[in-house]
């Protein structure tokens, strides 16, 4: 139990209220800086994705889009990965989901379903640019869960051939059980939801995360992975990340490198060693042993 909720059995106090909501801000906020913007497109397009003129190889015919967590942006979120992708061949792009109003650079905060369907556009504007028929997603924290809602219920499994999750929150978050507070505080849950639906949406047991995961996690014809960390603080348990069904591959980043100490927010923006394993789940017929020598590679 937390120390400022020993002090008081029903606390109703603003301090209170405020530091459970900051708390619910702060686990949930992977890739929010504190920088005053963020980088354009054009810097990203100067760097090697979301170049719409690239064109899909032989060797990597899908473009992969990458898909940012809850409070990132389409250029903070990618700034290891989307060149690492590059380098090594691939047509990489990146979307901004999520926004609400008068809430720049922060993002993945809208209600699930809206951010699914810009998704949709997207990933659409993509395959119609590079020609392919299909495309590759990675995915950070909500961005590798909330892409199974557009595999499920928009239409993307025909257009998808891989769903790679980076700490995906699948089944939803405890939050390191401070969700199960909520009730303590009232008006506090309807806050949430009614200001950022996206941080609501991802409350394991929601109404959304229920409609998420019934009939089962996976769809026909897409290939899953799901790359975790047992030391994630904000998808908890992290053994709720992974996926059930065929075609699914649900790796611990700490059975590649048991050195790797990367969290949550590591795990999807630095960690060269996870990156490694995304690599290769994209091109399984060229994988190679993801182990601690990868963060070299």
């Amino acid at each position: 139990m937390l120390p400022w909720f020993r002090a008081a059995r029903v606390p109703r106090t603003r301090s209170v209220f405020a530091a459970l909501l900051l708390a619910l801000t702060l686990l949930v906020a992977p890739t929010a800086t504190a920088t005053a913007a963020a980088p354009s497109a054009a810097a990203a397009t100067s760097r090697g994705w979301n170049d719409y003129s690239c064109k899909p190889s032989a060797a990597h015919p899908r473009p992969v889009v990458l898909v940012h967590g809850t409070f990132g942006n389409s250029i903070d979120n990618w700034l290891v990965l989307a060149p690492y992708l590059v380098n090594r061949g691939y047509c990489v792009f990146s979307l901004d989901y999520g926004q609400l109003p008068g809430v720049p650079f922060f993002h993945g905060l809208g209600p699930i379903d809206k951010s699914a369907e810009q998704l949709d556009v997207f990933v659409d504007k993509v395959l119609a640019s590079t020609g392919a028929p299909k495309a590759d997603i990675v995915g950070h924290s909500q961005g590798g869960m909330m892409p199974n809602y557009y595999l499920k219920f928009l239409g993307g499994a025909p257009k998808v051939n891989a769903l790679i999750g980076l700490a995906p929150d699948n089944h939803g978050t405890t939050l390191l059980g401070l969700t199960k507070l909520l009730p303590y505080f009232p008006g506090v849950e309807k806050f949430i939801s009614d200001k950022t639906p996206g941080l609501a949406d991802q409350v394991a047991g929601s109404p959304f995360i229920t409609k998420l995961t019934a009939g089962g996690d996976t769809v026909p014809g897409v290939r899953y992975t799901v790359i975790a960390t047992k030391y994630d603080q904000v998808v908890t348990p992290y053994r709720t990340q992974y996926l059930d069904g065929p075609n699914v591959r649900n790796v611990l980043l700490q059975d590649l490198c048991p050195l790797d100490l990367s969290e949550h927010v590591a795990i999807g923006t630095i960690d060269r060693i996870a990156f490694h394993e995304v690599a290769n789940a994209l091109d399984p017929a060229r994988a190679t042993p993801t182990t601690c020598s990868s963060v070299i590679g």
